[in-house]
Order: C-alpha cells, then sequence, then structure tokens
C-alpha cells in the first residue's frame, strides 16, 4: 500500500509535447495538417527538439496523398514564435570555449541545431503543399525562418516581425540574407542594422507575408478550409488556398517602413556599410520608429552590422539553399569566436543590457575581420548541408 491513510499522493507531471500535431477532415476526401508550437510561456521559441519534431512530420504529411494542405501556427494569444533557443546554444558556448576549441565544428549542439533548423526553413520553402502560417503575435529570428518560406503567410492586427540579432551579437540567419536582400528600396539593409519591427502592412510590403486577417477569424478559416473540396493536385489546392483568404482579407494600413521609404533608401543607397551607419546613426527625427532603430544600431555589436552586410551582398548572387549554406558556416564562428554569447549574456543571462563587443566599433569590424567567418572546416562538397536542395520534395526547388 502507498501512501499513509490521509495522504495525498503528488500529481504526476505532465509534460506537454513541444508541437502539437492534429489532422482534421476536409472536403474531397482530404485532411488538413495543422502543427502548433506549444511552448506559450517562452513565446514558442524554437528549440532543437521542436525543429526536429516539426522537420519530421512534414516530411510524414508530404508522402501522405490525403493531406491537401498543412497550417503552421502557435500556442497562445502573444507569438508563433519568438526565436530560437538562446539558452541552449549559450550554455553549449560557454562549453565550447572553456575546452579552448578551436575548431568550429567541435560545438556539438550548435552544429546539430542550425543544421536542423535550416534544413527546417529550406524544407517549408520548397514544400510543394500548400503551407498555411499564421503569423499571430510577435514573429522575430527563428519564427521569421519557419513563417518566410510558407506559401500563404498570414498577419493579423497584432503582428510584430523583426530580425533583431543584431542586438545579441549574431546576424539575420534563418535564410534572413536572402529574404531581407529582396524587400524593396534596399530597406532590408536597413532593417538588418536596426531591428527594427514591422507590423502587418509593412511585413507584406517587405515580402515576408502575404494576407492580413483579423485574429478572430483563425477559427472560422480553418472550419471553412476543412469544407473545401482539395484534390489531388498541389497547384490547383494552392489556388483555392488563395483564392480563400484573398477574400477574407483586409487591406492593411501602411506602416512606419512605408511611411518612411524614401528617407530609408537614401540612407542605404552607399554600397559603403560606414556610410551607411554613419546617416542612420545621423538621423535628426522625431519619428520614434526611426528613433528607435538608430538606437538599436547604436547600442548593437559593430560585428554584427558588419556581417548582416556582407552576407546580404553575398545572397544577391546565391540561390536559397546556397544562402543556407553559407550561414550555416558563418552562424558556427559566431558561437565559436564571435559576440553571440556575449550577447546573450548582456540580454538574457546576467541581463545587465551592457555587452562588450568584439570588435568594439565598425572601424574595427573591417572586411578583412569579417572574412574569418567565411573559412570553412571542410572541402565543399562535404558541407553539412550539401545535398539541401538536391533532396527536394516532389514539384520543388532548389
Amino acid at each position: 500500500m502507498n501512501g499513509t491513510a490521509g495522504s495525498t499522493a503528488p500529481e504526476p507531471t505532465v509534460v506537454e509535447a513541444p508541437v502539437l500535431f492534429e489532422e482534421r477532415a476536409a472536403g474531397g476526401g482530404r485532411r488538413i495538417g495543422i502543427a502548433t508550437l506549444n511552448a506559450p510561456r517562452t513565446l514558442n521559441g524554437l528549440s532543437l527538439e521542436m525543429a526536429r519534431q516539426l522537420d519530421a512530420q512534414l516530411l510524414r504529411w508530404a508522402d501522405d496523398d490525403a493531406i491537401a494542405v498543412v497550417v503552421l501556427q502557435g500556442a497562445g494569444e502573444k507569438a508563433f514564435c519568438a526565436g530560437g533557443d538562446l539558452h541552449g546554444l549559450y550554455r553549449s558556448m560557454r562549453e565550447y570555449r572553456e575546452r579552448g576549441s578551436t575548431d568550429i565544428r567541435d560545438n556539438a549542439y550548435a552544429r546539430e541545431f542550425f543544421e536542423t533548423e535550416y534544413r527546417l526553413d529550406h524544407r517549408i520553402h520548397t514544400y510543394a503543399k500548400p503551407v498555411l502560417c499564421w503569423g499571430h503575435g510577435i514573429v522575430m529570428g527563428g519564427g521569421i525562418g519557419l513563417m518566410a518560406g510558407a506559401s500563404h503567410r498570414v498577419v493579423t492586427e497584432r503582428s510584430k516581425l523583426a530580425m533583431p540579432e543584431i542586438t545579441v551579437g549574431l546576424y539575420p540567419d534563418v535564410g534572413g540574407s536572402w529574404l531581407l536582400n529582396r524587400v524593396p528600396g534596399r530597406a532590408g539593409l536597413f532593417l538588418a542594422l536596426t531591428g527594427a519591427p514591422l507590423n502587418g502592412g509593412d511585413a507584406i510590403h517587405a515580402g515576408l507575408a502575404d494576407h492580413q486577417l483579423a485574429e478572430a477569424q483563425r477559427d472560422a478559416v480553418l472550419a471553412t478550409m476543412g469544407r473545401q473540396a482539395w484534390s489531388d493536385d498541389a497547384g490547383d489546392n494552392h489556388a483555392q488556398l488563395s483564392a480563400l483568404l484573398t477574400g477574407l482579407a483586409q487591406t492593411p494600413a501602411p506602416g512606419p517602413l512605408q511611411a518612411n521609404r524614401e528617407r530609408i533608401a537614401q540612407l542605404c543607397a552607399s554600397d559603403d556599410l560606414d556610410a551607411v551607419v554613419a546617416g542612420i546613426t545621423a538621423l535628426n527625427t522625431d519619428d520614434t520608429w526611426l528613433v528607435a532603430a538608430r538606437q538599436t544600431l547604436a547600442a548593437g555589436a559593430p560585428g554584427s552590422a558588419r556581417l548582416a552586410f556582407e552576407l546580404q551582398r553575398r545572397a544577391a548572387t546565391l540561390s536559397l539553399a546556397d544562402t543556407f549554406r553559407l550561414e550555416y558556416l558563418v552562424s558556427l564562428h559566431c558561437a565559436a569566436h564571435g559576440d553571440f554569447a556575449e550577447g546573450i549574456r548582456a540580454l538574457l543571462i546576467d541581463k545587465d543590457r551592457a555587452p562588450r563587443w568584439n570588435p568594439a566599433t565598425l572601424a574595427d569590424a573591417t572586411p578583412a575581420w569579417a572574412a574569418d567567418f567565411l573559412i570553412a572546416p571542410w572541402p565543399q562538397d562535404r558541407h553539412p548541408l550539401a545535398t539541401l536542395g538536391a533532396n527536394h520534395l516532389a514539384g520543388a526547388t532548389a
């Protein structure tokens, strides 16, 4: 007999799955696959286990002829996904540096995290079946990586998209070098340097979203999808989902990115990073969005600014798969000897918000300094992501 008279056995600890998977019946004998990031207390921050599970399920749904459409969403009211697992990466970087290693491959956690995350992001970009991402609330960093590749990207009245990696000593990765390089008016460089947030209207303008709907419409959209007569043709299903969302979408009001479009284009017109940074730093304005952008750049890591600039230049002539391969290399260097650990320490560990950046100034973060982050410890054909794009799904592109 367990326990004593009158005692109460402790409640068993319930560990919830990091990603919830559901399949709902739909018209035409098809089903809708729904994946919900399930870590609302951390704003659905993407952990390695979440990325593993989501990638494996997307593969299964890709091979299941009954699955017509996939939906990605986040649990809770605050965020779709606020970024990646910075705490886990910080621990791995501390351990790596304490061992005194000089081989960027020796941080096993960072190596696996970035490889898994980038494979997942690329899979979403090249998925043959329609993928609807409901980007409600905060969508930052790793959340952008998940959302940007979806074929149908929805923002709401409370969406807030940003790539603020300069504040933690990283750079806009998860394909950000490729994505931001394609924002109109060279504004992608501005977003990388300042981490400036975008509302729904600006996200659509920047090419990071497609439709704005009210968050209150989410259940109704899913219910309508359940009544659609989906077919066995992925192209037809893409068109059906586009028509459904277009019929319900709102016309979003322009946000501050669009309001300052000409000014940002002028600031970022130069091919000299020092001139761009000097122009943003010298901004004389009462616009609160621009003031916050200027302050974020001033407080951010100069090395991150240089890496973001150099990678966007290179991504202009790269395929998406090649961009992920380049970012994987640079991210491992950042984890090994860059400012990434210091940025996380200042923001999340000690929370003193007083990072000691190295290099401390943009004058020291030269192109020659950044070139060290491009040195690969493997031959080109042995890159851990060498097959990215080659083992794509039917109907996908590399």
